[in-house]
This record gives structure tokens, sequence and C-alpha cells, in this order.
């Protein structure tokens, strides 16, 4: 022990992202949602992320709100390899299809 009664082996402090993102994990819900939220971006790629983002969920079908309704469309094509994409991410077919609707606004 050094002359502070402290363990000269101990652990330095931790970096804030480290330490924010374990709490983000901490914090984060439990549900199909936030799990699709958290991977959508790489999933689907910036592109279109930038576009369209999952809002709600509900017995496994996930509503994407997309900026304009040639987004929607775009993405109701995809959809099947969306969801598969999405399910070999989350390691389980949780999501049945996605339900692409139009908002009318620009995330960029």
């Amino acid at each position: 022990m050094s002359a502070f009664g402290r363990r000269s082996s101990a652990r330095g402090p931790r970096s804030l992202a480290e330490t924010f993102g374990a709490l983000a994990d901490e914090l984060r819900p439990d549900t199909l949602l936030a799990d699709v939220q958290r991977i959508w971006s790489a999933t689907v790629g910036e592109g279109i992320a930038e576009q369209a983002q999952p809002t709600t969920e509900r017995g496994g079908v996930v509503t994407v709100s997309c900026a304009a309704s040639v987004w929607a469309q775009e993405l109701d094509l995809m959809a099947p390899q969306i969801v598969a994409r999405l399910n070999a991410q989350l390691g389980e077919d949780a999501v049945r299809r996605l339900r692409c609707v139009a908002v009318g606004h620009n995330r960029s």
C-alpha cells in the first residue's frame, strides 16, 4: 500500500467517454425500439439515417419516420432487406416489419 492507504495497483481515473458510455448503457431502456435505434445508423448507413429514424415499435412492427414521402417509398421497397439486417444485428427475429411514414422533416 502507498502512503495514502491506496493500493499502488489501483486503476487510474476512467475517461469521460468510457464513463458516459457505461452510464448510457445502464440508462438505456430495455426495449426493441431502443435496440433498433442504437443500431439503426450502422445498419442502414449514414445517408438513410439522416433522412429516416425509427420512432415507435409495437408487436415487432417498427415505424420509421422519414423526411419525405420519397424516402418512405424507398424504404418500403428496401424493408425486407433492412428487417433482415436489423434482425441479424440483434441476434434474433424481433423485427417483423417496417412501417415507413413521411413526416416532412429534414434531419440534416
